[in-house]
């Protein structure tokens, strides 16, 4: 048996006579019981161009589809490289078209909007 002080700022301080080992044992079983029941969320990233065809962006699509189910989120990004910048436009209607088809699967997180030289959209599954 050991003396501990279980509350060092009480007016007076607050000490325990307690099997010290056993003590910090449950505490990391509790810890650890924490960890287990927590939920990851982890983010995954579809990266399109404005240039890419309609058959390749329903096969993003599937895979977003796919993400979802797991319950994973889905950043999707648009880039832009050289002189596409200029037909940003022609992303802005991809990712709307994005956002129609996805419409019955999941929730928009964040909106289209630029980071840089890229578009990005962040999308999570329906509870």
């Amino acid at each position: 048996m050991d003396l501990v002080e279980v509350s060092p700022n009480a007016e007076p301080p607050v000490c325990k006579i307690m099997d010290y080992g056993k003590y910090r044992y449950r505490q990391s079983k509790k810890l650890h019981d924490a960890k287990k029941s927590q939920a990851v969320i982890h983010i995954k990233e579809i990266r399109l161009r404005p240039k890419t065809e309609r058959h390749d962006l329903m096969v993003k699509i599937k895979h977003i589809k796919d993400f979802l189910d797991k319950q994973d989120k889905v950043k999707i990004s648009m880039m832009f490289r050289g002189r596409e910048i200029a037909f940003t436009e022609i992303g802005r209607r991809l990712m709307d078209e994005i956002k129609k088809e996805l419409v019955d699967y999941c929730v928009i997180d964040q909106d289209a909007r630029f980071e840089g030289r890229n578009m990005v959209m962040i999308v999570s599954p329906k509870k």
